[in-house]
């Protein structure tokens, strides 16, 4: 069965990744933290296929390990000393906390975005934005959809050049393929920009009172989605107001994690962040009925 959550309505998909998004880079409480990196894995593996995501953790993992062993360096705040730096700077728990969570938060986020990518395509992002803002839609559009064709492209150029020989040993060289590759692309991208600027503004987009075609239809099914994903959001957002699950990290840290309120906003933040694996879960359990029944 095909992924059903890709299949939802253009605005109830939006609200969603702006809310998941959201909450994973602004509330950085521990739980929550791992919540959402939870969640975005699945999502994630659920959306792209594992061959996706492992070869996202490839850059993923050393860019996390990364941001976490330069905060201590840089950030020398927090009340609990551990020691000394060669350079006499403070070496803080604190410090070493907070730039743990920070990688966690950094990981949630981009896997949160590679789903994002996969759900909300040029299609749906010009469908919202058309008729509001055509130039922002168009932007946006190409925006999303550089990277991975770019991707694409790059390994295009570079199997080409090797099957051409001229993909050569040594650093000067590989220097030089490197360069070439590069100047390829940017010639190739800008290309592109121009023809799709061209073949826009001969079609008319942006024009006053242009129609355009659309397959987007809202059914119950969107309702359901969109309804909850309001609830859950205004739910969170209010309980956030009220001090509910808040974390700090300095100048020391201290929050509570295990109060009831705490509790229940975890367990609403889990059923937010869960809802596209809950969503194709249900399709199939409901499509595996409809097969049995035949």
């Amino acid at each position: 069965m095909k992924d059903s959550f890709c299949k939802i309505h253009p605005i109830a998909g939006l609200l969603y990744f702006a809310a998941v998004i959201s909450f994973s880079m602004f509330i950085m409480n521990p739980v929550c933290l791992i919540v959402s990196l939870l969640c975005a894995l699945t999502n994630a593996i659920q959306l792209n296929g594992r061959k996706t995501v492992f070869f996202a953790l490839k850059f993923i993992l050393p860019t996390a390990l990364l941001l976490a062993l330069i905060n201590p360096i840089v950030n020398h705040a927090g009340v609990t000393l551990l020691g000394y730096l060669p350079w006499d700077n403070p070496l803080t728990l604190e410090a070493i906390i907070y730039g743990a969570a920070s990688a966690v938060m950094l990981s949630s986020v981009i896997f949160w975005f590679s789903s994002f990518n996969t759900v909300m395509t040029g299609d749906k992002l010009v469908y919202l934005f058309g008729r509001i803002a055509p130039s922002l839609g168009l932007v946006l559009s190409m925006a999303f959809r550089f990277v991975p064709r770019f991707t694409e492209q790059f390994r295009e150029v570079r199997t080409a050049q090797k099957l051409l020989g001229k993909e050569k040993n040594g650093f000067v060289e590989k220097t030089k393929t490197a360069v070439r590759v590069i100047s390829v692309m940017l010639s190739h991208s800008l290309e592109g920009s121009i023809e799709t600027a061209d073949s826009m503004k001969a079609r008319g987009y942006g024009l006053k009172g242009r129609t355009a075609y659309s397959s987007y239809r809202f059914n119950k099914r969107d309702g359901i989605c969109l309804a909850l994903i309001c609830v859950f959001t205004a739910a969170l957002i209010v309980l956030r107001v009220l001090g509910v699950a808040k974390y700090r990290y300095f100048p020391s840290v201290k929050g509570e994690l295990m109060g009831i309120d705490s509790i229940i906003f975890y367990f609403i933040y889990f059923a937010l962040m869960i809802m596209p694996f809950t969503v194709n879960m249900g399709e199939g359990i409901r499509w595996k009925r409809l097969q049995s029944a035949i």
